[in-house]
């Protein structure tokens, strides 16, 4: 458990490390113009928008290979830990003989399932829809009354014949 907290450390460390220049830069401009406007007395908001914006671009172009250089080390990590370090720690991988002696769908899968009243009737006619019973087959519920009704499926199939 230690390795995945480690691991875990390890994504905020290259998420902070990747984050914080672009934060930096965007506070730096921002106080530095704020400066100006209140040395000028310029108070627009709109203004130290557009040097944040240029500034954390470049910043992003500068830096960009070596956040994905950290990006592909992290990733490396990552999958070296979840190939190498956690499938041969025995606290988290099943035995490899675990399914000889477990049947986990067992039950749904036996062929006694298909002894079922009507399940035969089914495989033989696909497409038909089952009824429960012959009472459920032959009730008929008309459809609700509107101004202009349409009938329901019962009441179509009646109308054509089938």
């Amino acid at each position: 458990m230690e390795m995945l907290t480690e691991y875990l450390a390890k994504g905020f460390m290259v998420m902070l490390s990747i984050s914080m220049p672009c934060v930096l830069t965007a506070a730096a401009i921002g106080l530095v113009v704020g400066i100006l406007q209140a040395v000028t007395q310029v108070q627009e908001q709109t203004i130290a928008a557009a040097p944040k914006i240029f500034a954390v671009f470049l910043v992003i172009i500068i830096g960009g290979f070596g956040f994905i250089k950290l990006l592909t080390n992290l990733f490396q990590e990552g999958t070296a830990l979840a190939f190498n370090g956690i499938s041969k720690s025995e606290n988290y991988v099943l035995p490899a003989d675990y399914y000889k002696y477990t049947k986990p769908f067992d039950n749904e899968m036996k062929a006694d399932k298909m002894n079922m009243p009507g399940a035969k009737e089914i495989m033989r006619n696909p497409g038909k829809v089952p009824y429960i019973d012959k009472q459920q087959k032959l009730r008929y519920d008309t459809a609700p009354r509107t101004p202009m009704p349409k009938p329901n499926f019962v009441e179509t199939n009646k109308i054509i014949g089938r």
